[in-house]
């Protein structure tokens, strides 16, 4: 089994991580990359990801004082709610060499990353229409291509990054659960951004410490399996109340 995830949109050097164990597989196709990235101007790059003039500067000297070199574990880095869910500074040893055999974090710089490589920090979306560069046309099947042939892939990326996975391998392989929150106006499942991100990294962190294998054992911050509402390739969890608030600067 292999657990998909993607990178945040921005990053963190932390204090107290763990030193990365390895190097991302692709990081010669990211220094090809990065030399491209370090011929566009902060305008194109503020355009492109509609952020601000300053952070677009920001994003620049990233690209030109990005180097190969592992500086800081991936997943340590990241920030965002699906992180938060993850809580990767509380898996043990064993959680993480399990991890770095069955979980692969997708990137827009880095291709795909095990979540202790070491990388450097930078802002790259894989959504992202830069000026004469597609990530997805740069990449093709080279993500793909780094995962095992056979085995089930648990789908808890966004869809800008899944797609450079699924569109190259056979669909029955993928499974992408679907987390709902019950609205208390309607008493009916919907869909909720902030709460699903961090289902996501919390359904990961359970198949990690858990070593699980049936996907709908899943019973953490508030989720249950809804065999009604499932199918093979989506399984769905419903939460009655959110119990992961506390998880998210966002819903404290």
């Amino acid at each position: 089994m292999i657990i998909l995830l993607h990178s945040s949109k921005t990053m963190r050097v932390p204090t107290a991580g763990t030193q990365p164990s390895g190097t991302p597989v692709l990081v010669d196709r990211a220094a090809e990359l990065i030399d491209r990235l370090r011929r566009l101007t902060p305008a194109e790059l503020a355009g492109a990801m509609t952020i601000s003039p300053d952070l677009a500067e920001k994003t620049r000297t990233q690209y030109v004082d990005w180097s190969p070199e592992p500086a800081v574990a991936a997943a340590e880095a990241f920030v965002g709610d699906i992180y938060s869910g993850l809580r990767v500074d509380s898996f043990g040893p064993a959680d993480r060499r399990y991890a770095d055999t069955h979980m692969r974090i997708l990137s827009g710089l880095y291709g795909i990353l095990r979540p202790f490589d070491g990388i450097n920090p930078y802002r790259l979306e894989m959504g992202y229409r830069l000026p004469g560069l597609n990530l997805y046309q740069f990449w093709g099947d080279a993500i793909a291509e780094q995962l095992p042939a056979r085995g089930r892939i648990v789908n808890l990326a966004a869809a800008e990054y899944s797609r450079t996975v699924t569109r190259y391998v056979d669909a029955d392989r993928v499974v992408t659960p679907k987390f709902l929150t019950v609205d208390p106006k309607t008493g009916q499942p919907k869909f909720i951004v902030v709460h699903a991100k961090i289902a996501r990294g919390a359904f990961a962190r359970w198949l990690v410490t858990e070593r699980a294998d049936d996907l709908t054992g899943f019973a953490d911050i508030g989720y249950r399996y809804d065999p009604a509402l499932s199918s093979d390739r989506e399984p769905v969890f419903v939460c009655a109340e959110f119990g992961g608030k506390g998880l998210s600067v966002r819903l404290t």
